[in-house]
């Protein structure tokens, strides 16, 4: 309150010349004597407003700190200081403080009083427009919730000498003719920044600075500019313009890329094409004994034409056999193709390994079979295929020897893909039976599909085996297997494991029984009829019964008198012909 009072007096002091004969004085709530009659004209008061320059050059006499403006630049912030100094005489400092550059009068007494923030008007050019501010608050130490408004600033009498805005002029001028604003117009607690550094500045900055504060975002950054737009000032519209710009910039220039890669693009494909013409020529030649291997010496020295010679090889490869094949084979050799191609194989890169692949099982070149192998494993289901494919083709003997080393999952698509090797190509089919005591599931249900496919009725004995196996989907397929194949053998294995299945496994035993009826087998299939509640069971096996002729249609005529169950909506179904 000390500090207030100490004000308040400075302030009565200055309008003791104001003449108050003539009308009543009434008081306002800070004690001063107000004329009504008289027109005020404050020499304090919130912005904006006007600012005599001898009350200025008062008001710093006193034993407080006054701040003139805030800003984001630094030339703002000095080209105001200038202009106050040339105006008043006064010393003004310029202060760093909360990425801010402040103008003070006696900055040094921050700490030790209270601090003012008195905007000020100019009549120059309107520049830059300033923040209003709502309250002119003046901080107190010790205090930090008194505030000092312009609610009790109004009440002061105005002094002579009042500089006058332009009549043109709406708001107050912050700054003489230059790019700024006076951007934070609230008072600024003293012990608010007692963590940062504060720099007074006395001369403009370095080149280093400059350089500096483009990356750090403050002083005379060009990022921190504000510039007039339709009559306002917005730092938003400044990011924007540049997202803008850069967003241009690099639409260009990936449309430049785009442009050029497509360029190149159609120059490779129509070289390419050219090559393989040209190439397939050489080829056709060397076969037929028109030309030698001394033409191909040139194209194996360029490593692009390496790779579309050693392509056209492939394809031509495809259409030959016996004395040519081995004749273009030498030719691959010798040209030191087939180094490219192991390479390839034996690259870290899966698309160059599956292309490696392909090379060397077209070529018959088996120095890669190792690495091969040990794809078979691998987590990616394309390279796999890829290298079973690869060994089908360049073994000589056991086609599926691979087989036998094959731990991941053996995909439908690639036991399609398999068999179609089989049968485009015409290799011996083996003995699948060996593979049904894998340990590999996938690989069990593939020896059986091609079981029953090339019709190896000899495995007989080990489909006993496998109609036990352990994972339901084995056991179910070895049940469709043996039911196909007529393997009446395994007969009493089905009857026995009945009980111990899964309804999709016991509803396939029920089918396979009727596949090769066995006379053998109506008592069971009675028994299912009779204790199954499932009607998809109680129809199967009716059918299985009906398959065993008359022996079994007579058994189902008894079955339909029979008063102990009605089972005759079951049996009439199976035995109407016009739906069987």
């Amino acid at each position: 309150m000390k500090a207030i009072l100490t004000i308040l007096l400075t302030i009565a002091l200055g309008n003791a010349s104001l003449h108050l004969s003539g009308s009543r004085c009434d008081y306002g709530p800070d004690s001063v004597p107000i004329n009504k009659n008289i027109k005020v004209q404050p020499a304090m008061s919130s912005f904006p407003a006007e600012l005599t320059a001898d009350g200025l050059i008062s008001l710093a006499g006193g034993d407080y700190a006054i701040q003139m403006g805030a800003f984001s630049r630094h030339a703002n912030a000095e080209a105001l200081r200038n202009r106050v100094e040339e105006m008043t005489g006064l010393s003004l400092d310029l202060v760093e403080e909360d990425g801010l550059f402040k103008v003070f009068i006696n900055s040094s007494l921050r700490d030790q009083s209270a601090c003012l923030f008195i905007p000020v008007s100019f009549p120059g050019g309107v520049v830059g427009k300033s923040v209003p501010a709502k309250e002119t608050e003046t901080y107190l130490p010790g205090q930090p919730d008194t505030i000092l408004t312009a609610q009790h600033q109004d009440e002061v009498q105005g002094m002579q000498d009042t500089i006058q805005p332009a009549p043109d002029v709406q708001e107050s001028e912050t700054m003489p003719p230059a790019e700024g604003i006076n951007e934070a117009s609230i008072a600024e607690e003293p012990g608010a920044s007692d963590g940062e550094t504060e720099i007074i500045y006395g001369r403009e900055p370095t080149r280093w600075e400059k350089f500096r504060n483009i990356f750090l975002l403050k002083g005379d950054s060009p990022w921190l500019s504000r510039y007039n737009y339709f009559g306002k000032s917005v730092a938003l519209v400044n990011a924007l313009i540049i997202a803008i710009i850069a967003s241009l910039a690099t639409m260009l220039i990936l449309l430049l890329v785009i442009l050029l890669n497509r360029r190149r693009m159609e120059r490779e494909a129509k070289l390419r094409q050219y090559l393989l013409e040209q190439y397939q020529t050489l080829i056709i030649d060397y076969l037929f004994g028109n030309s030698g291997y001394e033409s191909f010496n040139k194209i194996a020295s360029d490593d692009y034409r390496r790779q579309v010679l050693i392509d056209q090889m492939i394809d031509v490869s495809v259409n030959l056999k016996g004395d040519s094949r081995e004749k273009l084979t030498r030719l691959y050799n010798d040209l030191g193709l087939d180094n490219d191609s192991l390479a390839r194989a034996r690259s870290r890169r899966w698309h160059k390994k599956i292309k490696g692949f392909r090379e060397l099982a077209f070529m018959g070149i088996r120095e890669g079979n190792d690495e091969m192998y040990r794809c078979l494993n691998s987590r990616n289901e394309i390279l796999r295929m890829e290298a079973q494919i690869a060994l089908v083709r360049l073994s000589d003997q056991d086609h599926f020897e691979f087989l036998s080393h094959l731990k991941r999952p053996f995909s439908l698509w690639e036991q399609i893909t398999l068999h179609d090797l089989i049968i485009q190509h015409d290799l011996p089919v083996p003995d699948f039976q060996r593979w049904l005591s894998s340990e590999n599931p996938t690989v069990v249900m593939f020896a059986l599909r091609m079981i029953r496919e090339f019709k190896q009725k000899e495995a007989e004995p080990e489909m006993k085996k496998v109609l036990l196996h352990r994972d339901p989907h084995v056991s179910r397929l070895a049940v469709e297997v043996a039911g196909d194949m007529d393997m009446r053998s395994t007969l009493d294995t089905m009857k026995r494991m009945y009980k111990y299945q899964e309804y999709n496994n016991c509803l396939e035993i029920v089918r396979s029984m009727g596949k090769m009826p066995d006379t053998s087998m109506l008592g069971f299939l009675k028994l299912v009829l009779d204790k199954e509640d499932d009607v998809q069971l109680q129809i199967e096996s009716v059918k299985a019964i009906e398959n065993m002729g008359e022996t079994g249609v007579q058994a189902l005529v008894k079955v339909m008198k029979s008063e102990y169950k009605n089972y005759n909506i079951i049996v009439r179904h199976v035995l109407d012909r016009r739906i069987y």
